[in-house]
């Protein structure tokens, strides 16, 4: 299955929900007139795009729509998805450059942070990096067991202390494990996080500070792992770990199972942060390099295939 057919297929839930709304607006296509953006608006809305950037590519589309005398449906649905991929943060890929780099991996309690560790692990082994997995979710029961069922999967090594230990010390004694071994990236889990918990911020600024001692020049990503299905709340979770850690992409995980896919468009234009990736499955392979342009094309897809049948008929 190709890349663009992964994507397609994640998004169908997304797609069934909102396809009714957008099969709805290009029923009756005529024209570009204030009736078709404002009903085009709503349909953006209830894909969890956001109001505020529903709003902005439309405003855009309008534009556009006169400056290039949109004709068709499909020039419609070709140029929104060019303007929402636009919007989006740019995603350059992982930056890491120096040996080792090192990932840090956040975010809250059941999102997929140790799964997605896990296939990252697996691809970067796959291109020849040599990799190590640090443990530090040292809080939860059987994190540790987890992610060295993921290591030996992957075929990686990995750094572990007990049950409740420090994190920052094992993510200390990882990044020493890693210069002594001539590791390539260094893949830290941590905890799950309540955004809106001051003292499991602290601990996260904390491990910030020991890669910054340890690896003063090393290339660091801070990822933020995110599952589509809470939609709205994935928001304000981005918002709370950005404001400490600085994050440089969002992994975006379970979007097969959710019909908001829009989320991964809205929270990367607001924020301007890059999602790197997305999970739309189980499989290890199902962790995709994310692309703007590939993923509002899937986004609109089997709508602009649909209608230009219906309208050959007619």
């Amino acid at each position: 299955m190709s890349f663009f057919d992964k994507i397609k297929a994640g998004l169908q839930k997304t797609k069934q929900s909102t396809g009714e709304a957008f099969n709805a607006v290009f029923a009756a296509f005529r024209e570009v007139d204030e009736d078709l953006l404002a009903e085009l608006e709503d349909a953006l809305i209830m894909a969890d795009i956001g109001a505020y950037t529903a709003s902005e590519a439309i405003d855009e589309l309008r534009k556009q729509s006169k400056r290039k005398n949109l004709q068709t449906k499909e020039e419609v649905i070709d140029c929104l998805a060019r303007i929402l991929a636009d919007k989006m943060a740019p995603n350059d890929g992982l930056h890491l450059d120096t040996k080792p780099s090192v990932i840090l991996v956040v975010g809250v309690n059941g999102v997929g942070k140790t799964t997605s560790i896990g296939k990252l692990g697996a691809k970067l082994a796959a291109e020849g990096k040599r990799v190590l997995f640090a443990a530090g979710d040292t809080f939860r029961a059987a994190a540790a067991d987890q992610l060295a069922i993921w290591a030996k999967r992957a075929g990686v090594d990995i750094v572990r202390h007990t049950e409740g230990a420090d994190p920052s010390a094992v993510i200390f004694d990882a990044l020493t494990a890693a210069k002594a071994r001539n590791v390539d990236v260094v893949i830290c889990d941590t905890a799950g996080r309540l955004h809106n918990k001051e003292n499991l911020m602290k601990e996260l600024e904390k491990m910030h500070r020991v890669i910054a001692r340890e690896l003063p020049d090393a290339s660091v990503e801070t990822l933020l792992v995110l599952d589509a299905t809470t939609g709205q709340n994935a928001v304000s979770q981005a918002e709370g770990f950005n404001s400490v850690t600085k994050l440089t992409g969002l992994i975006l995980t379970k979007l097969d199972g959710t019909a908001k896919g829009g989320i991964a468009i809205h929270i990367s234009s607001s924020m301007a942060i890059p999602v790197k990736f997305i999970g739309v499955g189980e499989k290890t392979d199902d962790l995709l390099e994310f692309d703007a342009c590939e993923f509002t094309r899937a986004f609109f897809d089997d709508i602009s295939g649909e209608e230009a049948g219906e309208g050959e008929e007619t």
